[in-house]
This record gives structure tokens, sequence and C-alpha cells, in this order.
């Protein structure tokens, strides 16, 4: 029984990822299977890459952007083949993304609540980043109508903004139960619930201000 037992633990394990995967794919997100902390060894991703400036926190394919999918039988595949790999979230299609440091991000939560402010869903990263889900500007039908923004972050740019950073088109977010570099997981404050998102100009000013 015991044997049973911990087959069964392991194989949860195993296929929470696709499972969460295939969750976010049924609201119409789409994924892509990301790199993730090795089981064994000293290294902190699962890249080939010595030294990766990004570890367990990027997709496994430069081709992130043109193959991530929504389709089920796309995701249970790749997950099929790579069972313990995060989860890649391409921002600027559904959603965008405020990425602030986890004090930051606490602080705002607590001035939203008293203020009775929109807010949509809220991952943590290992307590150290909240990421703030926000209606996305980043798919404009005329091109001539995007705006840009100096907090615009790409996935090159990560590293060099510490503070807030505003994930849209052509940047991704690393999405809970994904396991970070630290061995911490990823999760949600306030999971995704069906709702509106909310605009990001009613957002931007109070993340903002978190950050100073």
């Amino acid at each position: 029984m015991l044997a049973v037992s911990g087959n069964r633990r392991q194989r949860a394990a195993r296929d929470r990822m696709a499972s969460a995967a295939l969750e976010y794919a049924a609201m119409g997100w789409p994924c892509f299977p990301g790199a993730h902390p090795p089981a064994a060894g000293d290294r902190s991703c699962s890249c080939d890459r010595m030294g990766c400036p990004d570890p367990a926190a990027h997709p496994v394919s430069a081709a992130w952007a043109h193959q991530a999918s929504a389709d089920p039988d796309r995701i249970r595949r790749w997950w099929s083949q790579r069972p313990e790999a995060n989860i890649i979230l391409p921002t600027g299609r559904v959603f965008d993304v405020f990425d602030v440091p986890a004090a930051a991000g606490a602080a705002a939560l607590d001035r939203i609540a008293r203020e009775d402010l929109p807010v949509g869903p809220v991952a943590n990263l290992g307590d150290e980043r909240h990421l703030f889900f926000v209606a996305t500007r980043g798919a404009p039908a005329d091109e001539d109508e995007w705006w840009s923004c100096h907090l615009d972050t790409s996935p090159e740019t990560v590293a060099e903004t510490p503070g807030m950073r505003w994930h849209c088109r052509d940047s991704y977010v690393v999405a809970p139960p994904s396991v970070l570099a630290s061995g911490r997981e990823a999760g949600w404050l306030r999971p995704p619930a069906g709702a509106p998102l909310p605009d990001p100009l009613l957002l931007l000013e109070v993340l903002a201000d978190s950050c100073e």
C-alpha cells in the first residue's frame, strides 16, 4: 500500500503542471513549456546554458512566441514529453502583466482593498515578485494605435529592470504552480475567476506609487 501511495503521489506531482496548463488553455490562455530546476545536480536550470541568466524562468525554445498554444492536444503532448516543465504564459495577447517586487505588490493590494479598486488575478513568485494580470493593450486592430511605455519589458531586459515591469507583447511570465530556481513555487494570491480583466491604467498609478 505504501508503494502504491508513493506512486500516486509521484504521478500527481508529475501531472500537475500539465493539469494547470490545461486549465489555462480552457480559459483561452496560450501556454508553452518552460525550463525548470533539475531534480538532481548543482545546476539551477534544466537548460544546457552554462550560467543561465534566468534559471527555471524561460521557455524551452526560442520559438515560444510562434508555438504557444491553447490547444489541449498540443499541451498534453508537450507535457507528456516534459512532465516537469514550468508553464510560460505569453503576454500581450489575452492579458498584460504588471510585475513588481513582492513588498510593493503587498502594499498595492492593501491600498486596492482600502479604496475598493478593481483588481484581477494576482500571482506570487516565491515571495520575490507579484504579478498583476490586466487587460492587454498589446494587440490593437490598427497597429498605429499601439503606444509604447518606458515600463515595457522584453525577456532580454528583465534582469535590467528590478522595479516595476510591464509585460506586454513579445514578453511572457512564469505561471503557477511553476517551481522557481530557489525551489519555491509560484502561487495565486487571487486566482483567475473568469471575470473581465481590469484596465491597466486603473492600476498603474497604485502600483507605481507602491514601487517608489
